[in-house]
């Protein structure tokens, strides 16, 4: 290894199987990292740091594995765990992250640059624990000591490109539903449910086709809305399971050479108590190496939860609209001004950040699902688009926490009915007649609804006009509170 002086910083020259590459002296990754870089200048998006943090789970587990199996001594193990400690808590000593894994989303489709950097990245800490050069973890002198980790021998041993990365990318999925999006969705579940059960009595106008209909309970509106968040739940549960099934120990293609039988169940086990999710071993390693189904699927159910977020955004924004002009049965949060040049207009800004955040995690499905295609991503004994997919996941995952987040806290927690115009238009709607059917008929209700429609009257007030019914009978018939249940 030899350093010399550039026109813009120090460098280093490290080799691998390809030869020589000059890479900057201070980074912590090697010549195959170098390549990567210098090849994939494409986004200049570097690999989610959650599936660099998987990594170092997944790297960690791995090295106690073979420490358990007689593979790897105590101190070689020893170094391994605590350099992936410090890549997992950020490498904040040394310039963090994303200047020791820059290599873009768009590389090999196998995820093998991101794997390469993660060995490099731990054998030069190592080297650093060790009181040697970086890049030293080539050395043949060095590499002849107890202490020393050579990337490929010690780090990766028992593994391989084709099952770390489809491991990490399941670990980084699973950790962020559990630890982040099922507690946001359960908690914006419950503030739903608050409404609903506060609202019970506030009875309203029903929409189908966007045209007036029955009445509903608001109370009951919002109890839709807290069901869907609860589906969303048990999705994201079922999406847990899913992830659960670990690739690692599939190595190459699925049939596990160069690597003990026990190795894959260790890591598993390890994982799940550092993780508190019940990995385990794949059930068929070239199904979890081959395609990416599993993928595909949580990314479905991840799209429908964000179908279901549009749904409920939207149909507030409605509800909310006017305030003067508009639907306006409820009263939305003003969180800022809604014009440049219309004084005191407020728009539902929550509610369009969310409709567009449900817009591109629909986007990031579609191009997971292309990712998973067979003759796209999935090629007869690997799956060669995983880094994409894995990046589209996480970002969708992080769009619906956001979302789910910023909904409950800035919207939900502060609206409130307009329980003055809710009583207006319930008492205007011509849809009021459906309740007179079971008396009167249809053709004779219809009648009435399209005669109050040509005069100006509501419902009752023809009714009463016509006088085929009493007034107590017709206010017990047209209460509207009587509407919002099954009739005996």
């Amino acid at each position: 290894m030899t350093t010399a002086q550039t026109s813009t910083e120090m460098t280093r020259v490290e080799k691998d199987s390809m030869g020589e590459m000059t890479v900057p002296a201070d980074v912590l990754y090697g010549a195959s990292t170098q390549r990567a870089v210098l090849n994939f200048p494409v986004s200049g998006r570097p690999v989610p740091e959650t599936i660099i943090q998987a990594f170092a789970l997944l790297k960690t587990a791995a090295a106690n594995a073979n420490f358990k199996l007689g593979k790897l001594s105590e101190t070689k193990r020893d170094r391994i765990v605590s350099a992936c400690g410090q890549v997992f808590e950020g490498l904040e000593e040394h310039g963090g992250i994303e200047r020791h894994f820059p290599i873009d989303i768009f590389q090999t489709g196998s995820g093998t640059s991101t794997n390469m950097n993660m060995n490099e990245v731990v054998a030069n800490l190592v080297c650093i624990a060790n009181g040697v050069a970086i890049g030293s973890s080539k050395d043949k002198a060095y590499l002849e000591t107890e202490p020393a980790i050579h990337p490929n021998d010690h780090v990766n041993m028992g593994q391989s490109s084709n099952d770390t990365f489809p491991t990490a990318m399941h670990i980084a999925a699973a950790i962020g539903i559990k630890d982040r999006l099922l507690p946001a969705v359960r908690s914006l579940a419950k503030a739903l449910e608050n409404k609903a059960e506060a609202w019970d009595d506030v009875v309203k106008i029903g929409r189908t086709h966007l045209q007036d209909a029955t009445p509903i309970r608001l109370g009951q509106e919002f109890s839709g809305y807290a069901s869907q968040l609860r589906h969303a739940e048990g999705r994201l549960e079922r999406s847990l399971e899913t992830l659960a099934e670990l690739a690692i120990g599939g190595t190459a293609v699925g049939t596990g050479i160069n690597t003990h039988p026990d190795f894959s169940g260790l890591i598993a086990k390890e994982l799940t108590t550092r993780c508190g999710i019940e990995f385990r071993e794949a059930d068929n390693h070239f199904e979890a190496q081959h395609a990416k189904d599993g993928y595909v699927e949580v990314s479905g159910m991840l799209r429908t939860i964000a179908v279901s977020m549009s749904k409920i955004a939207n149909d507030i924004r409605w509800l909310g609209s006017g305030p003067r002009c508009g639907i306006g049965e409820l009263k939305l949060p003003a969180v800022q001004p809604g014009s440049s040049i219309m004084p005191g207009k407020v728009n539902p800004v929550i509610c369009e950040a969310v409709v567009m955040a449900s817009c591109q995690v629909v986007g990031n499905d579609a191009a997971i699902t292309a990712g998973g295609f067979g003759g796209v991503g999935s090629l007869l004994d690997l799956n060669v688009a995983m880094p994409m997919m894995a990046a589209n996941l996480l970002d969708s995952i992080k769009l619906l926490t956001g979302s789910c987040e910023i909904f409950e806290d800035k919207l939900v927690k502060d609206l409130e009915p307009d329980r003055a115009r809710c009583e207006e238009l319930i008492e205007g709607s011509l849809a009021m007649c459906t309740s007179l059917v079971p008396v009167i008929g249809y053709d004779a209700s219809a009648k009435l609804a399209y005669a109050a429609y040509e005069q100006g009257k509501t419902v009752r007030e023809l009714a009463l006009e016509q006088g085929d019914l009493d007034a107590d009978r017709l206010n017990e018939l047209l209460d509207p509170s009587s509407m919002t249940h099954p009739s005996p």
